[in-house]
């Protein structure tokens, strides 16, 4: 690292972990974080690395963000490991940068230059029983020892920043807490809703998103609401495969959908749609479609654990997500309570208010400032 602190900073964002349509809301997380730096941040040098499946449209078009495409591809993960581990490392020194941002987990564990890594949560340490057995050994190991070499770690959440103090022993001023932001174009849909009878859920169909209690609740719901359908848009993960199963045992063929991950566009007419949204995962890092939700000022219902009830405050419903029954009143209350309604349309959109992707931006380049100071 050059001594001269008041030159710009050339700055490395390690990219290679994404899969477009294929990581959920990390994709989000990091499209909208580069665009915000591009618009807070006209100073420092960008440096993106990016793989085989990653256009061009991740890098911004701003003079000072430069594309870096890598010949690898992430959907062959352990070639994209050792790629990450070798080949970034020796980019980095190529480019003779001042920082390394990984915004996906993982870091090279040798580089010639500090790191801020990010960490959206820990559920491979709090429920491990969810994670394939062959993969559990490279969370393991990969994440530990990239919290411990990165000077600096981002935390999605306070619940995600305690987790990583308490399982990794990481000292609390090495840990700071980035909350994540929602989009203004969401915001923008609240003045225009029509909603339709249908509910929305937004979430990777992995088991601990507990979209089979929502199946189940939502069949209690339609005994007495036959005319409501459930859309459940995101990337079809480890559980798409039982849950397709369980909507064809409660008999929900026609009621349920699952149109995988769709284009923001589709994205947003759903939200402007939708009678209400439902969230009801059983372990979350920070819960963007919540917020999204929120935003669009679409009624909200969703689990009553951290860091989803913080993030909701008193703008949605919140319910026990281990109780089905629970889950299927708060389904009744946020379709047919429309004093609840009313004051969720108006809530939303204030409490999302208090969230954004230039807030997270700014915290995020005062962590990259950070790191590359000398020590």
């Amino acid at each position: 690292m050059r001594e001269n602190n008041d030159r710009p900073l050339r700055i490395g964002v390690n990219a290679l972990y994404l899969i477009p349509g294929g990581v959920g809301g990390t994709e989000t997380y990091l499209r909208n974080l580069l665009q915000a730096l591009a618009e807070i941040d006209p100073v420092h040098e960008y440096f993106v690395f990016s793989n085989r499946e990653t256009g061009p449209d991740l890098t911004p078009q701003a003079a000072n963000f430069h594309r870096q495409p890598q010949p690898v591809r992430a959907t062959n993960r352990p070639a994209r490991i050792l790629w990450e581990q070798t080949a970034l490392p020796i980019a980095t020194a190529r480019l003779r940068l001042d920082v390394l941002f990984n915004p996906g987990f993982t870091a090279p564990l040798c580089c010639g230059c500090p790191q801020v890594t990010v960490f959206h949560d820990l559920q491979h340490k709090r429920h491990p029983k969810y994670f394939r057995w062959f993969d559990l050994p490279f969370w393991r190991f990969l994440l530990y020892w990239s919290a411990q070499i990165s000077r600096v770690v981002l935390a999605d959440s306070p619940a995600t920043a305690a987790d990583l103090q308490h399982f990794y022993r990481l000292p609390e001023s090495k840990v700071k807490t980035v909350l994540l932001g929602v989009g203004s174009e969401f915001f923008a849909l609240a003045q225009r809703r029509q909603p339709e009878r249908f509910l929305l859920a937004v979430s990777t169909l992995h088991p601990h998103k507990n979209l089979d209690g929502l199946l189940r609740a939502f069949a209690i719901f339609r005994q007495t609401h036959p005319d409501f359908r459930l859309i459940v848009c995101g990337m079809p993960g480890f559980f798409a495969g039982p849950l397709a199963d369980l909507r064809q045992e409660l008999k929900l063929g026609d009621a349920v959908e699952f149109p995988g991950w769709i284009p923001r566009p589709a994205l947003l007419d759903l939200y402007a749609r939708a009678w209400a949204f439902v969230y009801p995962t059983l372990f979350e890092g920070f819960g963007l479609p919540v917020l999204e939700a929120l935003a669009a000022g679409a009624p909200a219902a969703c689990s009553a654990i951290e860091p989803v009830a913080g993030i909701a405050g008193d703008a949605a419903l919140l319910f026990d997500p281990h109780n089905v029954g629970a889950i299927a009143e708060a389904l009744r209350d946020i379709v047919d309570d429309t004093e609840l309604r009313a004051r969720l349309e108006r809530a939303g959109p204030r409490r999302a208010a208090q969230f954004s992707w230039a807030a997270t931006a700014e915290a995020t380049r005062a962590a990259l400032l950070a790191a590359a100071r000398p020590r």
